[in-house]
């Protein structure tokens, strides 16, 4: 008789446990990024809806700030380091193709038997991570994992390129995602449009700078395509995910959308006709584009303001360079 392979047991679903947040202590206003790019405090506020955002200093690396805010989301969990199966990081600016950020990450927090790997979705990335980490824990191949968006921005953009200098900023968000008896996690709705990478990208390629003399790469966008595309992408996208997560959109308590631009969150929620009482992030305000880390720093703002009920039911898309998008429901924690 032939041998069969013998699955796991695994949990119904899963959920997210702890939320963690880290941004860099140099808080950059306007007016000091207006200093070099032909720009006034009053445009970046109307064009974005940024009035701050954070940079990170020197000893301020996308690791370090993971692991800060990992720590963070195991402490709320209550996790204990050496139960984390897996570390996902996401992330579009760390700048070492090998080895990966993840599994150093995993041994500074003390999961020394954690697996780990990078993810590379871009704004995204976050979604992606969470979808796999939610696959991976409902078929019994992990207990816990920590998914992780970080990203110091400032390493990747041009202080003088008028059209992406003043939307980014730097930090890092995590989430411990373990089992649960209902699911916590509703089924991801992704896909990409590489016909059109080119819209958000850098500006040249590595190998350009090691073979010819010139600048640091840095990344470039094509703001109104950027702009017109999600707002066509984003209320698509999210009625699937509420659909498939078998909710209506007047169900959801809060609305948690990358945080790209203020227009393109309002946008968004205009479309989707929001109810009254779903809180819609605008962590953007004082934290910038954060790209990966922008949902899960979003998430942990508005937890922090204790208003939202446990359990409740949250919608967080992503979009970006790729282009990529994801989405999904999750309960809050």
């Amino acid at each position: 008789m032939t041998a069969r392979i013998r699955l796991p047991e695994h949990p119904t679903g899963a959920r997210i446990h702890g939320v963690g947040g880290y941004r860099p202590t140099r808080i950059v206003h306007n007016d000091e990024i207006c200093a070099r790019i032909d720009s006034d405090d009053a445009w970046i506020r109307r064009r974005s809806g940024i009035v701050s955002r954070h940079f990170a200093g020197p000893d301020e690396t996308v690791i370090t700030m993971a692991v800060e805010a990992a720590r963070k989301a195991l402490a709320q969990a209550g996790t204990p380091p050496h139960d984390i199966d897996l570390v996902l990081l996401a992330s579009m600016s760390f700048l070492e193709q090998a080895p990966a950020a993840a599994p150093r990450i995993a041994h500074q927090l003390g999961a020394h038997t954690a697996a780990g790997l990078d993810i590379a979705a871009a704004c995204s990335g976050f979604n992606h991570a969470l979808a796999l980490a939610d696959s991976l824990i409902r078929t019994g191949n992990a207990q816990h994992i920590l998914v992780i968006g970080s990203e110091k921005m400032s390493d990747i953009i041009d202080p003088e390129d008028r059209g992406t200098a003043f939307l980014f900023g730097d930090g890092a968000g995590a989430v411990v995602v373990g089992p649960a008896d209902q699911p916590g996690i509703g089924p991801v709705v992704w896909g990409s449009d590489g016909a059109h990478h080119h819209m958000i990208a850098h500006d040249r390629s590595w190998l350009d700078t090691r073979d010819t003399p010139g600048p640091w790469p840095t990344l470039r966008m094509a703001g109104p395509e950027v702009f017109r595309w999600a707002n066509h992408t984003i209320p698509e996208i999210s009625r699937q995910a509420v659909t498939r997560a078998g909710l209506t959109i007047n169900d959801l308590a809060a609305f948690i959308p990358h945080q790209a631009n203020a227009r393109i969150i309002d946008t968004a929620a205009k479309a989707l006709n929001l109810a009254p009482h779903t809180a819609i992030a605008k962590d953007i305000t004082t934290t910038g584009n954060t790209s990966a880390a922008s949902i899960p720093l979003a998430l942990d703002t508005l937890l922090a303001q204790a208003t939202l009920p446990t359990g409740a039911p949250a919608l967080l898309i992503g979009f970006g360079a790729g282009l990529t998008h994801a989405a999904q429901v999750i309960t809050l924690p």
